[in-house]
């Protein structure tokens, strides 16, 4: 599917791509990646079921939960 988990970063105020992704569920069922940009800034992106399960298939992800 995608080839990159792309998020705003609040640092650089850019959309960049996410490495070192987690991937956690929340307690309310939504699904919640964590990682960091090139430079070492922290992000967060919160994702659909679908998106989610995807990363994680594509080895752009890791599952956390």
């Amino acid at each position: 599917m995608a080839k990159e988990i792309m998020a705003y970063c609040m640092k650089t105020k850019k959309k960049e791509s996410m490495l070192k992704a987690m991937i956690t569920k929340t307690s309310r069922g939504g699904y919640l990646a964590q990682g960091e940009t090139k430079d070492g800034n922290k992000m967060a992106l919160m994702m659909s079921e679908a998106t989610a399960l995807a990363a994680i298939k594509d080895g752009l992800a890791k599952k956390a939960w």
